[in-house]
């Protein structure tokens, strides 16, 4: 069967990118509203986050969240504003990667940092705006009528991006680069720096569709495997790519000597372990039906990505 003569309920491939560049659209325009530009001098720092914020990018967490969401008909207007919070949070994890004392890359996405647009002191600012303001959107009662949903969501995203997870898989990342790390130390890093965020948007797509917590769960654990095989795809593309194609500077993490499973197994098994990671992502939404398609393909689109 060709994809012309596919179901109308399942979504190919090709309409899956039509898809995630649908909320991607949908997502900027909302980053647009819920970023204004105030009159006064501080006016420099909401440019630097707007710099960051409506660069681009794929916007996968945010098309998670709303592939989420959709599963149980949750209202697009609300899945969008909690989106726009989500990427709000990958951005401003992004600037702060990208700083001298952490990664110091001079790209991303294709231009230059925040900290080469700007100044390192804004940058870090925004980063902090971003990530202040994210919760701001997350709490206010247009994102969703039920307190007890916008607390849930706050709750599940502070746990994933703080110290507990992303923060913390930030300081995995930088001991990386002096100390040689094993499988179960990388499969950690990896959980906590990419892993938690990506599935946090999963979850928190469930939280806001009012799941029973035992769903919330296993969209939370596609998301670990789905952020797991991201991050492989990531290294590869750090070794295969070139700085053109992926928007910043490639080979960074052999220069860096970090460890990766790319480093510890070699890229061919690296790749079967993505595959395998996708698989079971994909099992994971066995009982959804079609509606979980859109997630299916995200999953398979971590390890077919070319940037």
């Amino acid at each position: 069967m060709t994809e012309s003569d596919a179901p109308a309920s399942i979504e190919t491939p090709a309409a899956f990118h039509d898809h995630l560049a649908q909320v991607a659209a949908e997502t900027n325009d909302k980053l647009n509203d819920l970023l204004p530009l105030p009159r006064g001098k501080e006016r420099r720092v909401v440019e630097a986050m707007r710099y960051a914020a409506l660069d681009g990018g794929k916007r996968l967490r945010p098309f998670l969240v709303v592939a989420c969401a959709d599963l149980f008909g949750e209202p697009k207007p609300r899945s969008i504003r909690v989106a726009a919070a989500l990427e709000m949070v990958h951005c401003y994890s992004l600037i702060h990667d990208d700083l001298p004392a952490m990664d110091d890359d001079d790209l991303r996405r294709g231009r230059p940092t925040c900290h080469k647009a700007f100044d390192e002191a804004t940058a870090i600012l925004a980063g902090d705006g971003l990530l202040t303001q994210a919760f701001s959107v997350l709490g206010e009662p247009a994102t969703h009528p039920d307190a007890n949903v916008r607390i849930a969501m706050i709750a599940a995203l502070a746990e994933a991006a703080g110290a507990y997870g992303m923060v913390g898989g930030q300081m995995l990342d930088l001991i990386a680069e002096s100390e040689d790390l094993n499988e179960q130390e990388v499969s950690h890093l990896q959980s906590l720096k990419t892993g938690c965020l990506i599935a946090v948007s999963c979850r928190i797509g469930g939280i806001l569709g009012h799941a029973d917590p035992g769903i919330c769960d296993r969209l939370h654990e596609f998301g670990l495997n789905l952020g797991a095989a991201f991050q492989i795809a990531d290294d590869l593309l750090d070794m295969e790519a070139s700085a053109s194609d992926l928007g910043k500077a490639a080979g960074k993490d052999a220069a860096a000597g970090k460890a990766t499973f790319i480093s510890l197994y070699g890229p061919e098994r690296a790749r079967e372990r993505s595959k395998s990671l996708v698989d079971q992502a994909v099992s994971l939404l066995d009982g959804f039906g079609a509606e979980a398609e859109p997630l299916r393909q995200a999953a398979k689109f971590t390890v077919t990505r070319h940037s």
